[in-house]
């Protein structure tokens, strides 16, 4: 006698929705920063592994200022940057890992050797007004396989047209995704509309568009929800806010936030607030809130990975961390410019 399929045995495994965006969590890379670069590979394992079982998709390992970002300019590294990709690399079973690199200080040739580590992609970052510095390694990227991602740093110091023109020539280079980078914590949601329609309505179709937030002030979460409603598929975060400044947007709570609104990311929620406390928590060796002179960064619109340098050189010098920063935001002082920081301190000082 043949048994009549049940609805039971009719149904199908319910398919997991397509996310609404993707999502890279940068305390890797941006988290480097807050630690002042001393991430260990016993560290960068549990994060990455950690960040994988939640279902994160993407991964970003470097020193904070990318690729060969060790230096006496912005911070020795404790360990070999190769050593942290290479931890995270095999510590993942499903999320891709992605390097960043800035012209200048990382060379187009690290890429083939980060590649070879497990990294797959590449995000190439420059000054938002530099992005023909970029060409070269961007070329290089698409030659090895990498996916490739253009970052356009301090975006707030770039008109929305001025945007889409940087982000036309790393488009040309080969960039499949271009990044609105709030380098500052400096854009208010209207800022961060305008610059994601300009580029989302003025690049091609399948270039998509990118935003990475800083939390100075206190904006990121709204800035990266105001970004996604203008079109953008690809946000950062860092777990538990770790980043340079104030921190970055927190992953665990742009989740959540996604979740509510209906937004599917792929990440559990409640995994990534575990990984929040459980893993990342631990590591911190400083709170990342919106101090007075984190919200300076914002309010004066200066690189947030100037943070603790300044810092440092206040209390060196025994000026206001608050009127470096103010002076550097006069100056227009962009990443890369980590000297002037002292020189800036030493001429307060100086003052009657």
């Amino acid at each position: 006698m043949t048994t009549e399929p049940t609805t039971a045995t009719l149904e199908q495994p319910a398919m997991a929705p397509t996310p609404a965006f993707r999502l890279t969590d940068s305390t890797l890379r941006d988290g480097s920063h807050a630690v002042a670069h001393r991430f260990t590979p016993e560290q960068v394992a549990a994060i990455a592994g950690a960040l994988d079982a939640a279902g994160v998709p993407v991964i970003e390992v470097s020193h904070g200022d990318g690729l060969g970002g060790s230096s006496f300019n912005y911070g020795f590294g404790s360990t070999d940057q190769h050593a942290l990709i290479a931890a995270a690399a095999g510590a993942v079973r499903r999320a891709r890992i992605a390097v960043l690199l800035l012209p200048g200080i990382g060379l187009a040739r690290d890429l083939e050797q980060v590649r070879d580590l497990g990294a797959s992609i590449a995000r190439i970052a420059t000054h938002s007004t530099e992005a023909d510095i970029a060409i070269q390694h961007l070329r290089t990227a698409r030659d090895l396989g990498m996916e490739t991602v253009g970052f356009l740093m301090m975006a707030h110091m770039a008109s929305p047209a001025e945007l889409l023109r940087q982000a036309r020539i790393m488009e040309d280079a080969g960039a499949q995704c271009v990044y609105v980078v709030d380098s500052a914590g400096a854009m208010t949601p209207d800022d961060i509309r305008a610059r994601v329609a300009e580029l989302r309505n003025g690049l091609a179709a399948t270039t998509q568009v990118g935003v990475h937030a800083h939390e100075n002030l206190s904006l990121s979460v709204a800035n990266s929800m105001a970004a996604l409603r203008e079109g953008a598929a690809q946000i950062d975060g860092c777990t538990r806010g770790l980043g340079a400044g104030a921190g970055n947007c927190p992953t665990e709570v742009l989740v959540a936030v996604a979740d509510r609104l209906g937004m599917s990311t792929g990440v559990d929620p409640l995994a990534i607030m575990d990984v929040a406390e459980d893993v990342v928590r631990p590591v911190q060796t400083r709170p990342q809130i919106v101090d007075r002179s984190a919200l300076t960064l914002g309010y004066a619109g200066v690189y947030s990975s100037f943070l603790l340098h300044a810092e440092r050189a206040a209390a060196r010098f025994g000026v206001d961390a608050r009127e470096i920063l103010l002076e550097l935001g006069r100056r227009k002082v962009v990443g890369g410019q980590e000297d002037m920081i002292v020189d800036v301190a030493m001429e307060l000082a100086a003052r009657p």
